[in-house]
């Protein structure tokens, strides 16, 4: 099987930001795999923008260094490495200021499609929009990408929308999260909606319950002023967790176009019940011989701010009236694992007895490591000795199920910059969608305040408090083990 590039029209790609961290390990290394995928066309632009004093010249030679650490072994390619780096240009601007934005206006002269990605802090989106505007470098067709965090509140995330409003429409303002440009994400729609097989099971008739879990063995070092400012519930609840969680409950869209797709979603956010305080657990990591605790890498001794959270959900909608959604996140736990598993509900009557009874079909959707996805369903066990039921995968691992073409594998930030220049918007966030994962959002965080609510504590290498077993282990249920 050969998988199929779709190269692009010439475009102008301006990363503001484009010497900090995300840009070098995952924007430029992303753009040239596509560009050694023949997916980007001849004459197209990347131009990096940033207050650092350096030419064209010092710019390509950070960005072939960054590309050597990040790119993998496609970086050894040295002759189309030296092509790329021929269309990389650099210009120093002061994004609240004037110097630079002439030199990028002359830069910016190609009737083309111009992107302007915003790699930088969410303070400066105004005064970058502004500026692109005054200086005539943006026009119609211009789009603009930008990063979380969408605000730290609904009223923040309704004054950041106003301000991008101000100077790009709607349907030119790109809301990336990496995680709806995961294959396996995708490859959800598709199952679901591709599929005669899953859909009519697709509801609280046949689904007993979900778990959603994203688990990551890093602690907060390096970025713990920035995180005890946020905490699970903003960094990764709001955003990540919301959007799979939407994907996994949301009705079929009438077409798989953008704002078909979006409204869909939008509903799931809107129909969420307010979650009850006794469904929520916040937890934060303990020391371990190895690692230092969350407040010692938050540098902060008295921070109540929650490294864990897990929670039970409900939707107030026809199709999942009754059906739990459990989601868990958090730092420092046993594996780093991303997985939405759908429990199909028990068998109404079984035919078997005793523990051969006990049996139950599970879709298990996997983000990260190892991406793919696997149903268990119940055979019997070879050999003779009766009827012993056992349990085993349906298994479509990615690198099993396409060989070769498994290394084709996109990541999530190649496919959605492309995406961009596309102008396709299907897998970015809406206004109206953050807002409304903020509303849902702000309760629970202002009830946490006004309880003055403190994490339970979790052993690093854990899968979390005790109080997350427990919140399953009520409802006469268990979370997934957390496998890397």
């Amino acid at each position: 099987m050969v998988s199929r590039v779709i190269p692009v029209d010439p475009f102008d790609l301006v990363i503001f930001g484009g010497t900090g961290d995300l840009a070098r390990r995952k924007i430029l290394p992303g753009l040239y795999r596509r560009f050694r995928a023949g997916q980007m066309p001849e004459g197209a632009r990347i131009i990096g923008a940033a207050r650092s004093e350096m030419d064209a010249e010092g710019y390509r030679q950070l960005i072939s260094a960054a590309i050597a650490e990040f790119g993998g072994t496609e970086a050894e390619d040295q002759a189309s490495l030296a092509a790329f780096l021929g269309g990389l240009d650099y210009v120093t601007i002061d994004a609240t200021g004037d110097g630079g934005w002439k030199d990028l206006a002359a830069l910016m002269s190609r009737d083309v499609v111009r992107a302007f990605y915003f790699s930088v802090a969410p303070a400066l989106f105004g005064a970058l929009a502004e500026r692109l505007h005054a200086h005539g470098i943006a026009n119609d067709q211009s789009r603009i990408v930008v990063e979380k965090p969408f605000g730290r509140d609904l009223a923040s995330a309704r004054s950041l929308n106003q301000t991008l409003a101000a100077h790009f429409d709607e349907h030119q303002i790109y809301r990336i999260d990496h995680y709806l440009g995961k294959e396996t994400v995708q490859n959800l729609m598709a199952v679901r909606f591709g599929n005669v097989l899953f859909e009519p099971l697709w509801n609280n008739h046949y689904v007993d319950h979900i778990q959603i879990t994203v688990a990551e063995t890093v602690g907060v070092g390096g970025r713990g002023s920035y995180y005890d400012k946020s905490g699970a519930m903003r960094d990764m609840v709001q955003n990540h967790l919301m959007q799979l969680l939407c994907l996994i409950a949301m009705e079929p869209p009438s077409h798989f176009d953008a704002d078909a797709v979006r409204d869909e979603k939008l509903k799931v956010i809107r129909a969420l019940q307010p979650l009850d305080p006794h469904h929520v657990v916040r937890g934060q990591y303990d020391a371990s011989t190895e690692s230092p605790s969350y407040r010692e890498d938050a540098e902060n001794a008295r921070s109540f701010t929650e490294s864990f959270v897990a929670m039970k959900c409900h939707i107030a909608n026809w199709r999942w009236a009754g059906v739990p959604f459990y989601l868990r996140t958090g730092k420092r736990l046993k594996a780093r694992s991303s997985e939405i598993a759908v429990v199909f509900q028990d068998l109404g009557h079984s035919i078997f007895e005793g523990d051969e009874a006990r049996h139950r079909n599970i879709l298990s959707i996997r983000l990260q490591p190892n991406e793919g996805m696997d149903l268990q369903v119940t055979i019997k066990e070879p050999g003779p000795g009766g009827m012993r039921l056992i349990d085993v995968p349906l298994d479509m691992t990615f690198a099993d199920a396409l060989g070769d073409d498994a290394g084709d594998v996109t990541d999530a930030y190649e496919r959605l910059i492309m995406d961009v220049i596309r102008g396709n918007q299907t897998l970015f966030m809406r206004g109206d969608e953050v807002e409304a994962a903020w509303a849902w959002t702000d309760p629970i965080i202002a009830g946490w305040e006004a309880r003055n609510d403190v994490p339970k504590h979790y052993d690093t290498g854990s899968n979390g408090p005790e109080d997350a077993m427990m919140l399953m282990h009520r409802d006469g249920r268990r979370w997934r083990e957390i496998k890397g």
